[in-house]
């Protein structure tokens, strides 16, 4: 394959990937057949399956942060299923077809690497960057979103989507010259956190604090979301741990008890 006037494109085993591709997506037709089809995947539509296409991407997440390449390879196809139940049900309703799919992100890949596809000069990191938000401006654009905010979507984690605007408005200048702007905004809105004149300021007062660290953390070079599920994945060692040293007794300790079973744990390098 071959993009207008750009370099050959030559894909991996492409002909046993479309292959493969071209089976699940006869496998999906024959499961949504509303005469002969599964009951339960014909009564499904976009709404009830996007939970689903959420999860599948966790896992995929998860298999890599746990490098089990094997289950990573089970979690890609359970993802591409996903892609497949949307796009059958979208040519389906007479939108598009997996085709498009294909075919439409093949085309932006191409489209925003102009200087692998189209001959051009390759740029260093920071002209790479600028390059692919142009280009990604441009295709706002033409879709009439025209905001410096527009197009982040509101299905993404509230952390990732807290860093995705807050990196949009800093590319418009928006945004604090260095991490000690952002690290005072968090300890202003604990203030705000523990003054708050009842649970509906609260609850708001809380979501400024997140939206603040989040905003300290992009200053850090940190990335929120996985900073938080690393945090996550510790506590429910070290928790695990507490729970198989104290056996079938933990849940009758006192909270003192297992504070100290806890620091415990914690000083292991077992469980860190």
């Amino acid at each position: 394959m071959k993009p207008e006037g750009g370099a050959s494109i030559q894909p991996l085993a492409a002909r046993d990937a479309g292959i493969a591709l071209q089976r699940l997506a006869t496998i999906m037709a024959q499961l949504r057949d509303p005469d002969t089809g599964c009951p339960w995947d014909v009564a499904q539509d976009f709404a009830t399956i996007a939970p689903y296409t959420i999860e599948e991407a966790y896992e995929v997440a998860d298999a890599i942060d746990r490098g089990d390449m094997v289950d990573l390879c089970g979690e890609l196809g359970d993802l591409q299923l996903q892609i497949v139940f949307h796009a059958r049900m979208a040519e389906e309703a007479g939108h598009f077809a997996l085709a498009d799919v294909v075919d439409g992100i093949a085309g932006k890949m191409v489209r925003r690497h102009p200087h692998v596809f189209a001959d051009g000069v390759r740029p260093d990191d920071a002209g790479e960057r600028r390059s692919w938000e142009a280009i990604k401006a441009e295709e706002r654009a033409r879709r009439d979103q025209t905001g410096a905010l527009a197009g982040v979507a509101l299905g993404l984690p509230a952390l990732l989507r807290a860093e995705k605007l807050q990196q949009r408005a800093a590319r418009t200048g928006f945004d604090w010259p260095d991490a000690t702007g952002p690290r005072e905004k968090v300890s202003e809105e604990i203030g705000e956190v523990e003054t708050a004149p009842d649970a509906t300021a609260q609850l708001e007062e809380v979501g400024d604090l997140l939206f603040a660290v989040v905003n300290w953390a992009r200053h850090l070079d940190i990335d929120a979301e996985a900073a938080l599920r690393a945090a996550n994945a510790k506590f429910e060692r070290r928790f695990a741990a507490m729970e198989a040293e104290a056996g079938d007794a933990f849940a009758t300790l006192s909270l003192e008890e297992k504070e100290r079973l806890w620091d415990r744990v914690k000083r292991s390098t077992i469980y860190i």
